[in-house]
């Protein structure tokens, strides 16, 4: 099969497919065509859109390629759509990052970092399918791990894990260019939760049918330094922060 042709039957599929498409599962459609043709093709069509001005671009993201609009156009979507932004707390962007870096990781690990209780939050990224459970730790008492999904990839415009910015990236960042907290009523920080209130049971069933699956790549972890670090003191006025992320 010759480009010509391979080009617009890769759009067509990409275009109908409801998450990222993987080349994986485009060769199983297309039996005679290999990875390097594809790869070949979806390269040729993103210069091609980018040439032309395009107000839509083939994104790699979560392991797989899907059509994504340009980020310029944002105003006019957001107007048409009118959803309510995604948004997060500060706190909970925090415990995000760490079970991004760490995974798979423990409640109780992800509480001796941050120094405090970090039920409430967890729960919260459950149900916004940020993170899943991915696993019992082999030891005593068998607490769970959890790991970041591919929705956390979709959300953060990921191809994977070893897309995730390291210390140094983080560190080179100017403050100018970071999001304007703002407040976020709707999850208040300073709530109890209890992990019990989880159905844990039905969440397990729910990753046996392969809802949401765990990134497969912990490669991530190997981006912190060797250092164990600190547990961060938190001021009173911080969980009044937020951070905004459009989904």
């Amino acid at each position: 099969m010759d480009k010509t042709e391979l080009k617009p039957i890769l759009e067509a599929l990409i275009f109908a497919s409801d998450t990222p498409l993987t080349v994986e599962k485009i060769k199983q459609t297309l039996e005679s065509v290999s990875k390097k043709e594809i790869d070949e093709a979806i390269g040729e069509l993103q210069n091609e859109y980018q040439e032309q001005n395009r107000a839509f671009q083939i994104r790699e993201v979560a392991n797989g390629y899907q059509f994504r609009t340009q980020p310029a156009f944002s105003p006019w979507l957001k107007k048409l759509k009118k959803t309510k932004p995604f948004r997060l707390t500060q706190p909970t962007l925090e415990t995000l990052a760490i079970i991004a870096y760490r995974q798979p990781i423990t409640k109780m690990e992800i509480e001796k970092i941050r120094g405090v209780d970090s039920g409430g939050i967890m729960k919260t990224l459950l149900e916004k399918k940020l993170i899943t459970i991915a696993g019992k730790k082999d030891v005593p008492g068998k607490p769970f791990l959890f790991a970041t999904t591919r929705t956390f990839l979709e959300v953060f415009g990921l191809e994977n894990l070893s897309s995730l910015p390291t210390l140094k990236d983080i560190e080179d960042l100017d403050n100018a260019q970071l999001p304007t907290p703002v407040r976020e009523p709707d999850i208040p920080y300073d709530t109890e939760y209890d992990m019990t209130d989880l159905d844990i049971s039905s969440r397990e069933e729910q990753a046996a049918e392969q809802p949401d699956k765990p990134a497969e790549d912990y490669q991530a972890g190997d981006l912190q330094s060797d250092a164990e670090p600190a547990p961060e003191e938190k001021e009173n006025n911080e969980d009044e922060q937020t951070s905004c992320v459009d989904g």
